[in-house]
């Protein structure tokens, strides 16, 4: 029959390792939280320094115009979501600079006088008809892709450059009227890049 003294003292040992088992379990679990935590910041200050470093890149780029007193009468009108802007043809060269790197709601009008984007809570602008350049059905733009012609991009200069601007509206059937109605004020120009984005990035 075991002694009672070391029967005792043996489950004072088991118990003891025991909790010293889950001790170090929880001090595992911990440091492989803060490490997931420090990574977690660690990806987010990369990922805002290469914005600000963007933005720094296309600093060249002048104010965005802004709408005029009296536009005119609304030809159409849009209610749904800001995508981003590109460099024109290139879905994934995004432009951060004057805050059109923002994803946000919009509210669009096109009158005679150009095409007017409101932002609640970012950068409104507005595009003369002049400085429109065409419209198109597409799936991608600045790394957000969607489904087959879900997204209307219209492409615009601004100061040397021609931006790719995209758009979703709340009703997604409205996107045909409104590349045929920005492409009837378009000025045309050889040099418009005519696309179609894949997932890939490549044009086609």
């Amino acid at each position: 029959m075991p002694h009672p003294l070391r029967s005792a003292e043996a489950l004072s040992v088991l118990a003891a390792e025991q909790k010293s088992a889950e001790v170090t379990d929880w001090a595992a679990r911990i440091g492989w939280l803060v490490g997931l935590i420090l990574f977690v910041v660690l990806v987010y200050w990369l990922m805002r320094e290469g914005w600000r470093w963007r933005g720094t890149l296309q600093g060249d780029l002048p104010e965005l115009p802004t709408a005029p007193d009296d536009p005119g009468a609304p030809r159409l009108t849009l209610r749904g979501r800001y995508h981003g802007s590109t460099t024109a043809g290139q879905w994934l060269d995004r432009i951060v600079a004057r805050g059109l790197g923002t994803r946000s709601r919009a509210e669009l009008t096109l009158t005679d006088a150009g095409l007017d984007v409101v932002r609640p809570g970012a950068t409104d602008f507005f595009v003369p008809t002049a400085q429109l350049r065409g419209a198109r059905l597409d799936k991608g733009i600045a790394g957000k892709v969607l489904a087959e012609g879900g997204l209307l991009v219209v492409t615009w200069a601004h100061g040397d450059r021609l931006i790719d601007s995209g758009f979703r509206s709340d009703t997604a059937a409205e996107h045909t009227a409104w590349v045929a109605g920005i492409n009837a004020r378009t000025t045309v120009h050889q040099d418009t890049p005519q696309h179609t984005t894949t997932t890939e990035g490549a044009e086609r």
